[in-house]
């Protein structure tokens, strides 16, 4: 996680961004030259599926990932609180982790995140009361590894999820990473893989994916690195790690963002280097209402085009990755995973990091580090759970190369679901968006053909004010359409034709099976500990036909889900 200027902004030199040339809209995605203003209940945009639609690719189910960090109380408090009243003999707090079913997180990256530069792993293991306290230096913090990774595991089962696992690039490297692999996927027989059977789990984990450091550009970042030094130290990690388990999927740290200096050149220069032991390279990004404190107009219009930077974030990281595949004359793409994502009002952050180093500049400071303190806890808006919505869209609309995506973070820190010490926990108003992708969004992702009315933003230009995007799978005949209106002032009626899905005439007719509208007329509502449910989904109220035509009014500053099957 970035700690300063997290977000590309119109205030910021994107490496691929002229000035004079309008932002890029969305594949698929026409603007049409309708009035925004008219009457809304009178049709003015248009989403269809056309016959020979070609499928964008497989829904991955690593799309739907999600981030536990060792970070506030993500850990402490969030998933794990043993005084808790729903607390297993594990210490997880089984509110939460009904929680992260019911929000279908189907893998989660672990643990970190900033705090992975600084960790010894071997901390996380064995008894706890053998454990050695540590300071986290990403976050000014003392780490009590309570929580390591057997204890991860142990979560991981109970939650029905995937770990992609990071490794301490930033202290550490080519031996930690190798021997923390012997112990998690060894067999018995060897010293670590029989060091995890004596901590009580006799049966390799079998993970799969791996983290190979994080954000390792960033100057916040613990061992920072250029890009020679890291592309040099990767390509070994990667190269042994490959010859102890040749089926592991490695990711790559790519830039910390767009608004890196380096953004795309440091893709290249890694990926040309250590292509050939790579599956993926990372990409992080995160979004917020830069006038939120002041509720500008403005900004909460470019706030929610946030996808206009994403797409072209996407974009620019395929485009070195496959120069990075044609230097070394290669036959794989290198896959992209957007493992850090979602909305992030990282101003208030950097207020809080700012006033720590103004202290910390004053002296020699002897003061215990606090242990779990509340840090990053963003209390969601409506409007939030919008721009969240058209993220996923987004990522799902670029499946064929984003393969995997994990949505920071899980529980507490910038988190989709809320957990108080000894009390409650409740759904953020992002869970929603996020959950009916997670759960539904199966089969063949389709970037449809949308004719829309255009917003005029100030970071993107003239942009469409509709963006969505159809899942089908033709197997089980069911299918997902998720569309949004980013327009901050205008409702828009828009007329669905799905009668293009693949194997539709032989299916008979399409039937509705629920839709769902988000939206508020008041867009900074929130959900709290007191109004849980204060901001959640409503009835749409549409009616399809049998050939799978429908039309729906999307109020301003709203997102719709519409569940069909065959």
């Amino acid at each position: 996680m970035t700690t300063h200027n997290s977000q590309y902004s119109a205030e910021t030199t994107h490496p691929d961004k002229q000035e004079s040339s309008p932002a890029p809209t969305a594949a698929g995605t026409t603007a049409s030259n309708v009035s925004t203003t008219g009457n809304a209940t009178t049709p003015d945009a248009s989403i269809a599926l056309n016959a020979d639609a070609t499928p964008v690719a497989d829904v991955p189910p690593r799309l739907f990932g999600s981030f536990v960090e060792h970070l506030g109380r993500c850990v402490y408090g969030g998933i794990y609180e043993p005084s808790h009243p729903t607390a297993d003999e594990n210490g997880f707090r089984q509110d939460v982790l009904d929680l992260v079913k019911e929000l279908g997180v189907t893998c989660v990256r672990y643990p970190g995140g900033n705090f992975v530069s600084n960790y010894n792993w071997e901390d996380g293991i064995g008894p706890r009361e053998n454990r050695p306290m540590r300071r986290d230096l990403a976050w000014h913090c003392t780490e009590t590894n309570e929580m390591g990774i057997d204890d991860f595991y142990r979560w991981s089962q109970k939650a029905g999820t995937e770990i992609m696992l990071a490794v301490n690039m930033g202290t550490r490297g080519l031996k930690a990473a190798l021997d923390e692999l012997e112990y998690v996927n060894g067999a018995p027989g060897t010293a670590w893989a029989d060091q995890r059977v004596a901590n009580g789990i006799e049966e390799p984990m079998d993970i799969k994916m791996w983290c190979i450091g994080n954000e390792m550009d960033g100057p916040w970042q613990v061992g920072h690195m250029s890009p020679e030094e890291y592309a040099g130290a990767v390509d070994k990690v990667a190269h042994a790690m490959k010859l102890a388990e040749s089926g592991l999927e490695l990711v790559a740290c790519g830039s910390s963002g767009a608004y890196m200096p380096t953004f795309g050149t440091w893709e290249k220069t890694v990926l040309t280097k250590a292509y050939e032991n790579l599956d993926f390279v990372s990409c992080h990004a995160y979004y917020f209402d830069r006038g939120h404190k002041t509720r500008t107009a403005a900004s909460m219009q470019d706030f929610l085009a946030s996808s206009e930077d994403m797409t072209k974030f996407i974009a620019t990281v395929s485009d070195a990755a496959d120069q990075a595949r044609e230097a070394n004359n290669g036959a794989k793409d290198i896959a992209l995973s957007f493992d850090e994502w979602g909305v992030w009002y990282s101003d208030k952050w950097n207020e809080q990091e700012d006033q720590w180093k103004a202290e910390a500049a004053q002296g020699l400071h002897h003061e215990p580090w606090p242990k779990s303190p509340h840090l990053l806890e963003d209390i969601y808006t409506a409007a939030d759970a919008v721009v969240e919505g058209s993220l996923m869209i987004t990522l799902l609309k670029h499946c064929d190369r984003v393969r995997s995506a994990s949505r920071a973070q899980l529980v507490n820190v910038i988190a989709p679901i809320m957990a108080e010490e000894h009390g409650p926990a409740w759904r953020q108003t992002t869970f929603y968006p996020f959950a009916e992708a997670a759960l539904h969004a199966r089969g063949q992702a389709y970037a449809p053909a949308i004719s829309s009315p255009t917003i005029h933003t100030e970071a993107y230009g003239d942009v469409p004010a509709i963006d969505a995007v159809v899942t089908w799978d033709e197997q089980a005949r069911t299918g997902l359409l998720l569309a949004v209106n980013r327009d901050a002032n205008t409702p828009h009626t828009l007329t669905i034709d799905l009668s293009g899905l693949p194997g539709l005439p032989g299916l008979g007719t399409l039937a509705l099976s629920k839709a769902q509208l988000l939206h508020e007329d008041d867009p900074y509502r929130t959900n709290t500990a007191e109004a849980p449910e204060a901001v959640t989904p409503q009835p749409l109220d549409i009616a399809m036909n049998a050939t799978g035509t429908c039309t729906a009014t999307l109020p301003a500053i709203s997102w719709i889900s519409v569940e069909f099957h065959g």
